[in-house]
């Protein structure tokens, strides 16, 4: 895999072990190999480095413009640097002529952008961790601290009013590139196609049954109702019933000539967190092109990766 030395930070030691383990507790060899390694930074000083607490026992320090590479805007570079206080981040050894360790992190990014990032295209399946949300949508750490923006319209079919819908802050997550690198070096994601096809989340429902779903939109021709990220049906107008409601509902039909799932709604139900860990149909690889709708639909939905 492309990104198996450039992990998102913390993604590697939240799950049992730390990225660089062996050489973080010799930093001479590690110093020597230019390996990256990754420890938690524990405080900012009031010159905005970065102190690190490493395995041997010595706190390592990152300088304030070694902490981010140039990709971090100077206006929001101190904002980034005191948001890492308490995570785990990535670096470099640079210096241990010293009786402090000087690290950075720039240069472990530098080499991420140049030996990974860059390297990316369209369709690639990557490992990415959610890092912040906005209305607009969730960026996300793509390895060694780089960010991606992953926009609300591509985390799902089913559409949601923000990113907290489908994922929350530390998030371990699956996404695909949606545009190669740009001229300062970005790259875009989505996540839909992940989540399967019309037909594939259709699959897990028939007519006569009861199952709860979320309501996304309220309209006056009728009810938007999420049966899952991927799938939602449409229900008579009902009173009373609101976005973002749990209900129960009864399917009527489902119709894959129209992409259409007929629902009534019962009635409310006992609100539920929405679903935010998911069953991925794809985990590694490469997508060309991904089909949502049905081969015998007339309306053909597709995302085809350039």
């Amino acid at each position: 895999m492309k990104n198996n030395l450039y992990k998102p930070e913390g993604f590697l030691t939240r799950h049992g072990y730390m990225r660089g383990y062996a050489a973080c507790k010799d930093l001479e060899r590690a110093y020597e190999n230019g390996a990256i390694l990754e420890g938690k930074a524990f405080r900012c000083t009031e010159d905005h480095d970065l102190l690190v607490k490493l395995p041997d026992g010595r706190t390592g320090v990152i300088p304030y413009y070694e902490c981010a590479n140039g990709s971090v805007r100077e206006s929001a570079r101190e904002i980034a640097v005191i948001s890492r206080v308490g995570k785990y981040v990535c670096f470099k050894v640079s210096d241990i002529s010293g009786e402090t360790p000087l690290l950075s992190r720039r240069a472990a990014q530098d080499e991420a952008q140049e030996e990974y990032i860059e390297s990316l295209g369209p369709g690639d399946i990557i490992d990415a961790s959610v890092t912040h949300l906005e209305p607009f949508g969730a960026f996300c750490d793509i390895g060694c601290g780089i960010i991606s923006l992953l926009p609300i319209d591509a985390m799902s079919v089913s559409r949601i009013t923000h990113p907290r819908d489908r994922f929350y802050t530390g998030q371990r997550i699956k996404a695909v590139v949606r545009t190669a690198c740009d001229g300062d070096g970005r790259i875009s994601l989505t996540h839909k196609e992940l989540l399967g096809t019309w037909e594939e989340n259709a699959s897990a429902f028939a007519p006569g049954q009861a199952v709860t779903g979320i309501v996304r939109s309220v309209e006056k021709y009728g009810v938007f109702v999420e049966l899952t990220p991927n799938l939602a049906g449409l229900a008579e107008y009902t009173e009373g019933i609101e976005a973002e409601d749990t209900v129960s509902v009864y399917i009527k039909s489902v119709i894959p000539q129209k992409m259409k799932v007929k629902l009534v709604i019962l009635d409310k139900a006992e609100r539920e967190t929405p679903e935010r860990e998911y069953d991925y149909r794809f985990t590694e690889g490469t997508l060309r092109r991904w089909q949502y709708s049905p081969d015998e639909c007339p309306r053909l939905i597709e995302t085809v990766f350039q």
